[in-house]
């Protein structure tokens, strides 16, 4: 779908500005678009031809301590306790919770139907969250699902070890599928809690990191045959009440891509020590890549050269029915010329699609 709006010098004023997400990064400014960020960003979803590149300044993750403290890992500076009775530890020099190692709430994962309670949401109180968290429609708006509900809620069951053995032993697997089918059902439960209080929900970030620095946690055979059937199953839903999926999974995961795909996922972050230009040039006709600049140093770089890189960028990752965005692992090169020149470049690009 060609979008002829054509672009206006007067869209680089900002209207105003988004704090950077990390301390140190630049801040985001809030243009003067011919439509919203929300629009734009679906855009690139829904038809795959977006008004410009988007960035991490058009849309933004749905914090909610209903959430975070009842199944995520607590908010900044603290930590919880979680509906299944797991304790997670604030530790300043992760900048996270954890949950402490080597006391596991479950050793065995055959005890799972004994252990472990799936909770009642319906008993939560969504109504009284409604009263001080809002979305705000001007953006793309994501609830982020820290800790998924599958390998890392496994791990915070039974620790690291323990739970990587039980995605491979064969005695083990079935009762590690019915935990994941359960915990799947929960998740679709959530989904629906959400878009049910908050319609204004444009999509679901989904977490469950699955490598280290250096390679992938378990085979490509594990990932297909102990996840996929999940991931379909929320990604489906999701999609089901027209509602964007992505995916948040650390590590270096190139190799797993594909699984992504299966899985049903629209989009997926990568961490920088993935070649996010590879996965854009081979996949990204199935996936929406968040591709992270060609490193440069914002010290040293003039702003002629900086726009120039800018206008690169923009060149290879701007294709046809091929879309791209830049996820917050690129946030940094995203100075004010850097960001101006993608901004510009990007809106006649794409008018001339």
């Amino acid at each position: 779908m060609n979008r002829r709006i054509p672009f206006e010098p007067n869209e680089l004023k900002p209207a105003s500005f988004i704090p950077a997400f990390f301390p140190g990064m630049p801040d985001t400014p809030v243009r003067n678009f011919p439509v919203s960020p929300k629009e734009n960003t679906m855009a690139m979803y829904q038809d795959r031809n977006p008004y410009w590149m988007p960035g991490t300044g058009d849309g933004g993750m749905f914090w909610l301590d209903i959430y975070n403290n009842l199944l995520g890992r607590g908010g900044f500076n603290v930590g919880t306790t979680d509906a299944f009775g797991i304790e997670w530890e604030w530790v300043e020099l992760a900048g996270g919770s954890i949950v402490k190692p080597g006391e596991p709430f479950l050793e065995d994962i055959r005890d799972w139907k004994e252990k472990i309670i799936i909770p009642d949401i319906d008993a939560w109180d969504w109504a009284g969250a409604t009263e001080t968290t809002k979305v705000d429609k001007f953006y793309f708006t994501e609830m982020s699902l820290v800790n998924g509900f599958w390998f890392e809620r496994l791990i915070s069951f039974m620790d690291f070890g323990p739970a990587a053995v039980a995605l491979i032993d064969d005695e083990q697997k079935p009762y590690v599928h019915e935990l994941f089918a359960a915990l799947t059902d929960l998740a679709c439960d959530v989904v629906d809690k959400f878009i049910e209080f908050w319609p204004g929900i444009d999509g679901f970030n989904i977490h469950d990191d699955w490598g280290s620095q250096r390679a992938p946690f378990f085979s490509l055979d594990t990932a297909y045959e102990m996840f996929l059937p999940y991931m379909q199953k929320l990604t489906g839903h999701i999609h089901s009440k027209g509602r964007v999926a992505t995916l948040h999974s650390c590590g270096h995961l190139e190799d797993r891509i594909q699984v992504f795909i299966d899985g049903g996922f629209d989009q997926w972050t990568p961490q920088d020590m993935n070649d996010t230009g590879m996965l854009y040039d081979k996949y990204g006709d199935k996936i929406v890549i968040a591709v992270i600049p060609d490193r440069y140093d914002p010290a040293t770089t003039t702003e002629d050269e900086q726009r120039a890189l800018a206008r690169a960028y923009v060149d290879k990752y701007c294709q046809p029915n091929k879309p791209a965005n830049c996820g917050f692992y690129g946030a940094w090169a995203f100075t004010p010329a850097f960001s101006d020149e993608v901004y510009e470049y990007s809106r006649k690009k794409y008018f001339e699609m």
